[in-house]
């Protein structure tokens, strides 16, 4: 028994059309289903939704749920705005690049390229206040992958008995915090 990939991962949105419409724009994703009805299935209680389904490429969907009677989308407040994200690949550092400008030049406030070693990001919101990533393997990224697999389960190990960042991969964000 194993899973074979993710169907699709589900957010909330606060305007469906708006979202689709962004999405298009700025991500280049087309939109693939949407799903409404007065009763959720899973559950059957009475609450109006908008499902609506994008594809973000070699199967993946992104989905959202716009929630008209529901009290306006909040965050959880002791989780930093940086953690929650989704990160979607592109090809390469141009193509990364390329949607930093194109993102940029529609008005949007981007962050990055931030340097991973093993891979490169750029950050933004979407109109829903979804932190999204956007990011591009390093030339080197399958040799720096290898080293990070050897010492993965002694970081989890030490990192499980202390709450301190092991130090077995220190490197691989000294060009970024010039460490």
């Amino acid at each position: 028994m194993k899973i074979e990939q993710i169907h699709h991962v589900a957010y909330r949105c606060k305007d469906a059309k708006e979202t689709v419409e962004w999405y298009n724009k700025m991500l280049n994703m087309d939109f693939v289903l949407a799903i409404a009805e007065d009763h959720v299935p899973s559950t059957h209680e009475p609450d109006p939704y908008m499902h609506i389904f994008m594809d973000a490429g070699n199967g993946n969907v992104l989905a959202f749920f716009e929630l008209p009677t529901k009290a306006e989308m909040g965050r959880d407040p002791n989780t930093p705005i940086w953690v929650q994200h989704i990160a979607f690949k592109v090809k390469d550092r141009d193509t990364l690049i390329e949607f930093r400008d194109h993102l940029v030049a529609n008005g949007v406030d981007v962050l990055g390229v931030t340097d991973h070693s093993i891979f490169h990001s750029i950050y933004f919101f979407d109109p829903n206040g979804h932190r999204v990533e956007l990011a591009c393997p390093d030339p080197e990224e399958e040799a720096m992958l290898k080293r990070m697999d050897s010492v993965k389960w002694d970081m989890l190990e030490e990192w499980s008995q202390t709450k301190k960042a092991p130090k077995h991969a220190d490197w691989l964000h000294a060009k970024e915090l010039k460490k």
